[in-house]
């Protein structure tokens, strides 16, 4: 079982009680507000998403790690890894990219978790370049990124919703892990 552990958090596979607090994070509007149409997601979505997770990490080696707050062992959101396939223009990619209950916005965690992530896709999966999609707009995000490290890279329309995307890149022999 692959599990990450940093000084705050852990990184690890999903647990069957993941799933009301993830459907708790997937309910909220201001969580969701940048994400594809920006709806929100039930408990029954949660349950089909986490599944499909799982399914990317058998079938590509890696995938979106449920994280976990060590201090309290409540779970904050994802972060992790995968295959952007929704924009074949940037394909073959791998993306990374997190989504954090609103409660714990502010604190760091998406950072902490996704430059965890990098260090991961580097050192214990071998890729060489990582991209992380945003939308235009969605500052927050665009904070994560850019202490990351990654550098803009082509802006672009998402072929379903129609809003503006701008994708990022890092080339992980540059990455300071």
């Amino acid at each position: 079982m692959t599990e990450i552990r940093t000084p705050r958090l852990l990184l690890r596979r999903w647990y069957d009680d993941d799933l009301a607090p993830m459907a708790d994070i997937n309910a909220d509007p201001r969580v969701m507000r940048w994400i594809d149409d920006g709806s929100v997601r039930d408990l029954e979505d949660t349950a089909t998403a986490i599944e499909e997770w799982e399914e990317e990490w058998d079938e590509e080696g890696f995938g979106l790690f449920a994280v976990e707050l060590l201090a309290s062992g409540e779970l904050a959101g994802f972060t992790g890894l995968s295959v952007p396939s929704f924009l074949p223009e940037v394909m073959p990619a791998v993306a990374v990219g997190w989504r954090f209950g609103s409660q714990f916005w502010g604190q760091g965690y998406a950072s902490e978790a996704a430059h965890a992530t990098l260090e991961f896709a580097l050192q214990d999966r071998g890729l060489d370049r990582v991209i992380s999609i945003s939308r235009v707009g969605d500052d927050a995000s665009e904070n994560v990124i850019r202490k990351l490290g990654m550098v803009p890279e082509r802006e672009t329309v998402h072929p379903v919703y129609g809003h503006l995307l701008r994708v990022h890149s890092i080339d992980l022999t540059e990455f300071q892990a």
